[in-house]
């Protein structure tokens, strides 16, 4: 029964963005629970800002290889390979397992090495025994970009036959491995030092994302066999389309890097805040975009590899809209109820009230760049489809100056009474607070990610001049209309839950966000029900699908 359900196949995009997108809600929610455990336990001060930095560093490695490079290589060519040949498939499979093995083990030594040089980069604003901490994390988490490597290779195999439901429970495993560690393996070590338990958690994690994928890739058709041969042909196309890949997925880490580095120069605990704000802006990206994104990439690879091209523009004009159709009324959700979901989510021992308003109001400013930022993925795959990694990393590394300049630019100006401080310090009710710089950084992200959705947007219809956008602007306009009047009702739930209770109790708080959301999203879904049925049918769709069978 485990393995029937574990070796699940997805037969349209909507139900395999629906495993995705439920399973990565569930992981958000223990992400949630982990960040919750770690503001509870470290507060937002000088161990949580060495985790976070010392976490970018092996992050770094995982999102640019691994995440960002080796799947999205590997599957196009695979697929290919599988169709003309299978057994010459699974050998090219065996071959770029030992190849990155090897190849991310030796990187990951030499960045061992190098990890204090590293750390003097990342966090310049550290004291040295800080600095000293953040290596010695860094260096323990070193072991995950190893395994997420491997498990990477198996993520591609089973994208390819549809197995979403193995690939999404890994991340879940991941959080459940930190959570573990946070709870338990900390307590294993001294006061000062309980933050390795964490760190640790990390490795267990990251095993456990590995070892979920083996089961349902043996099923599939996997046996290992030790074949090295890093100048195959296949292989050098694989490195081909990776190279592009990578080099967009390095400049978007840079990109933390130095926004990573200039936090650690403001007030201590602004690493930590932006972090803890980055992580609940990228919840719903994750589920939503990057679920859409990734069940749609091997429907877009294959209409387009077999020049089927109205599937090819049928399956992008529905993602795109069911993207559009979720996550806009979250971005308006998540703008009101922002100090409510921080207030749940991180509100708890050391995390105190003037962090939580600090926090609100990064998450607040990075809603306004949501939707932006949860089409980017799905755009992104339409470029990979038709192997074209480097368009995307082009724009990455625009997108990522911009990026820098526009984080000097408004930390610059909220430091000083102006137009725009006072805007935002009326706006998202920062009055009393001395030190709001750190948000500037969330804002020139939502800037960022507008950008880099538009100039995507232009270069693919140069590419495709067919694309529905007219369908995609009807659709669009009609959930926009239901976004802001559900807004509205979010905002008078919220008003009328705050006559009953106060933000002082975990239940007060979420009380009030189940009220102001209850209004929300059932004047949005009554709106919606009128207006533009079409997605909520596709939804529906989707649903039944996984149910029936």
């Amino acid at each position: 029964m485990v393995a029937r359900i574990l070796n699940f196949k997805s037969k349209t995009i909507s139900s395999a963005a629906l495993i995705l997108g439920v399973s990565t809600f569930l992981s958000g929610l223990l992400g949630l629970l982990k960040m919750r455990l770690l503001a509870g336990r470290f507060g937002a001060g000088v161990e949580m800002d060495s985790f976070f930095a010392a976490f970018r560093v092996p992050d770094i490695l995982s999102a640019t290889l691994i995440t960002g490079g080796i799947i999205v290589a590997f599957l196009p060519i695979f697929s290919q390979s599988f169709k003309k040949n299978e057994k010459e498939a699974w050998n090219f499979s065996n071959n770029i397992l030992n190849i990155t093995f090897i190849s991310i083990f030796s990187l990951c030594l030499l960045l061992w090495i190098l990890t204090p040089l590293i750390i003097d980069l990342i966090a310049p604003g550290f004291s040295l025994e800080q600095k000293e901490l953040t290596v010695s994390l860094a260096r323990i988490m070193f072991v995950s970009p190893l395994i997420f490597g491997i498990s990477g290779i198996f993520s591609g195999i089973l994208h390819h036959f549809d197995r979403f439901l193995s690939y999404a429970l890994a991340p879940i495993l991941y959080n459940i491995g930190i959570i573990i560690g946070i709870l338990f393996f900390s307590n294993l070590f001294p006061d000062g030092q309980k933050i390795f338990g964490a760190a640790w958690g990390v490795v267990l994690g990251a095993l456990f994302h590995f070892l979920i994928q083996v089961p349902s890739a043996i099923k599939s058709g996997f046996s290992y066999r030790f074949i090295f041969d890093p100048f195959n042909k296949a292989v050098r196309r694989v490195l081909k389309l990776m190279l592009p890949r990578t080099i967009g997925q390095a400049s978007s880490q840079i990109n933390l890097m130095v926004i990573t580095a200039i936090a650690s120069t403001l007030s201590v605990g602004s690493v930590a805040i932006f972090n803890f704000a980055n992580n609940l802006y990228l919840f719903p990206v994750a589920i939503i975009g990057v679920s859409f994104a990734v069940a749609a990439f091997p429907s877009f690879s294959r209409s387009w590899a077999s020049n089927q091209r109205e599937e090819f523009l049928r399956n992008f004009s529905s993602s795109f809209r069911q993207v559009i159709f979720i996550i806009l009324p979250s971005a308006f959700l998540i703008f009101i109820l922002r100090a409510q979901i921080v207030r749940l989510a991180l509100g708890a021992g050391e995390f105190g009230w003037a962090e939580t308003r600090i926090t609100a109001a990064s998450l607040g400013l990075f809603s306004i760049g949501l939707v932006f930022a949860s089409l980017i993925p799905l755009l992104v795959r339409l470029f990979f489809s038709f192997q074209d990694t480097r368009t995307p990393a082009i724009t990455s590394i625009i997108v990522v100056s911009l990026n820098i300049l526009l984080s000097f630019l408004f930390i610059h100006l909220l430091g000083y009474e102006n137009l725009l401080s006072n805007a935002i310090v009326k706006t998202l009710r920062l009055t009393s607070l001395s030190d709001i710089k750190v948000i500037g950084l969330a804002l020139a992200i939502s800037v960022s990610s507008l950008f880099h959705y538009l100039i995507l947007v232009f270069f693919l219809k140069k590419r495709i001049k067919d694309l529905p956008f007219k369908e995609i602007k009807n659709s669009t306009a009609n959930v926009l209309v239901a976004s802001i009047i559900a807004g509205i009702a979010s905002y008078l739930g919220l008003r009328f839950a705050v006559i009953f209770v106060e933000l002082e109790t975990f239940w007060a708080v979420f009380f009030q966000l189940s009220i102001a959301s209850i209004f929300g999203l059932a004047t949005y879904l009554l709106l919606l029900y009128f207006l533009s049925p079409k997605e909520i049918s596709l939804l529906l769709k989707g649903v039944k699908s996984i149910v029936s069978r």
